[in-house]
């Protein structure tokens, strides 16, 4: 496939995903993946890699457009939690690369392959469930920062292995666990992702994930402006839109298409 018509295709597709991404809260690097395995052909690891820079371009926007709109200071008094998460997330980043660079490409196509299953089940369980901000009584900061610190770890390991902001993990971490609101815990999500996928860009560009320039140019650069742009039209849709119903037709068609693309025969 040459350049330009990568590069047509990359805002064909980033486009749409991107507004999915807006309807739903979520950056839609689940659903990219997947293209960027079959209808791009990369191997899966260098799929992972480019998904996460992409992902990343997509994250520093949100944040800059939903930032805008938001009260900072009403994050304040969550910043010890998400210090501790991020320490966390970042070293499970710096793991969970380092573990996939000694798999198998036959294993850690099976490990895609149950992570992009168990985010379609997350999805659909979202879309039968509206978290209320409940929150566990750990008696103790310390405690708390501790367990923020290990799910953190979860997160990163999580992020790294699918190039994904980790939005469907994260926001209900921050609801049930510790009882952050979820408009709050949309923008901390957000934050807590990029330094996450920083630190997975970094190691990913020492093990020369990066090296082909025209990927960047025609496949990471289209898709992620393609990405941004959808992203906006789905934050203005959003409230003509069932997101519930979309949570549940994504997560089902998610688990689907995983299913099929890895059990075709090479």
């Amino acid at each position: 496939m040459d350049n330009k018509k990568t590069s047509l295709l990359s805002l064909a597709i980033g486009a749409p995903i991107g507004v999915v991404g807006g309807l739903i809260g979520l950056g839609g690097a689940e659903f990219r993946l997947p293209f960027l395995l079959k209808t791009f052909s990369k191997p899966a690891k260098r799929a992972v890699a480019l998904n996460m820079l992409i992902s990343l371009i997509t994250v520093i926007s949100a944040s800059y457009f939903r930032l805008n709109n938001f009260d900072m200071s009403i994050i304040y008094p969550q910043i010890a939690l998400m210090v501790a998460i991020i320490i966390g997330s970042i070293s499970g980043a710096y793991y969970g690369i380092g573990l996939l660079t000694k798999l198998s490409d036959v294993l850690f196509k099976k490990v895609l392959l149950t992570l992009l299953i168990i985010m379609g089940l997350l999805l659909i369980i979202e879309s039968f469930v509206n978290f209320g901000s409940v929150g566990i009584v750990f008696g103790s900061l310390y405690l708390e920062l501790i367990v923020a610190a290990l799910l953190g770890v979860l997160i990163g390991i999580i992020s790294s292995l699918l190039g994904v902001a980790g939005g469907e993990v994260i926001i209900p971490i921050l609801i049930l666990i510790f009882g952050i609101d979820v408009k709050l815990a949309g923008t901390m999500s957000l934050l807590i992702s990029i330094p996450t996928m920083i630190v997975g860009i970094t190691r990913h560009t020492r093990n020369k994930m990066y090296t082909v320039k025209s990927e960047i140019t025609s496949l990471v650069v289209p898709m992620g402006i393609a990405s941004i742009i959808g992203a906006s039209i789905g934050a203005f849709l959003v409230i003509y839109a069932p997101s519930d119903l979309l949570k549940f037709l994504l997560g089902a068609l998610l688990i689907f298409t995983s299913i099929k693309l890895f059990t075709e025969k090479e």
